[in-house]
């Protein structure tokens, strides 16, 4: 197989370049985010992030100011980005929202007093968004006849919350309770991954869920002890440890891989 020598004195294989594609990645200001825009940029893609929040992005990277719950201004943001780089070759539906650890206390409360409007926004971003993004850019990439989605979920979507690990927060006596739109809403995803897989493979467009662990944020040491605990590494996820499967899906590394569920989880849901 033909090898190419990039700059510095790397290696590079065909099987996983990118250089020169285009990618669209959601919520490409938050956490996770800024890993896959910047990391997708730096392997030579031309990257759109759709994020209703500002942000420095890496050279490479375009910024569009898109509430991803909204259909037309989804798809005025696709229309800027096939104007100026063509059509995109890889979605990331990334953008995401949970209960924040200073959510309203009526957020973090029982189940059965859960608001309802907080259930609806959760749903709207973590579903509603990934839908609307995957009918305006997969349908684009379906016309062109190729293309990879990805569409970011969590272990929360594939298992119940570990409620032990918020335990400290009740023994300081405040009510905690994991919130379940965000565990309803990931799961979701995996379902919408196999519908778009099985509807769009014979037109080239590639359909995955990425699962992950916890991310480290700065949690409090009790939450960290608690999950390194229940954890088979013992820790939780490095944010730029979720790039490399985002990498392989987007690649043609991955050119016979749709349907499935990555998981990325240092061996969570493996007890």
């Amino acid at each position: 197989m033909e090898r190419e020598a990039h700059g510095g004195g790397g290696v590079s294989d065909p099987l996983f370049d990118l250089s020169g594609r285009v990618a669209v990645v959601t919520g490409g200001s938050g956490q996770l985010g800024r890993v896959y825009v910047t990391g997708l940029a730096e392997r030579g893609m031309r990257v759109a992030s759709f994020d209703v929040a500002g942000g420095e992005l890496p050279t490479g990277a375009r910024g569009h100011d898109v509430d991803v719950t909204d259909s037309e201004a989804v798809r005025r943001a696709l229309e800027a980005v096939v104007s100026e780089w063509g059509v995109p070759h890889l979605l990331v539906n990334n953008a995401g929202l949970d209960s924040p650890p200073d959510a309203p206390a009526e957020e973090v409360g029982p189940f059965e007093d859960y608001p309802e409007a907080s259930f609806d926004a959760v749903m709207d971003v973590n579903v509603k968004g990934a839908f609307l993004c995957s009918q305006a850019v997969g349908g684009a990439m379906a016309r062109e006849g190729r293309g990879s989605i990805v569409n970011v979920s969590s272990v929360y979507g594939l298992l119940s919350p570990v409620h032990d690990l918020y335990a400290f927060r009740r023994e300081r006596g405040e009510t905690f309770v994991k919130p379940v739109a965000y565990s309803v809403s990931k799961a979701a995803l995996l379902n919408l991954t196999r519908y778009l897989a099985t509807y769009w493979a014979k037109d080239g467009v590639r359909v995955n869920t990425l699962t992950l662990a916890g991310v480290w944020n700065d949690q409090p040491q009790e939450f960290l002890d608690a999950f390194a605990a229940r954890s088979p590494m013992g820790r939780m996820l490095d944010a730029r440890e979720a790039l490399g499967a985002v990498v392989f899906l987007a690649s043609d590394a991955a050119s016979y891989v749709t349907g499935s569920n990555v998981v990325v989880d240092g061996g969570w849901s493996a007890w």
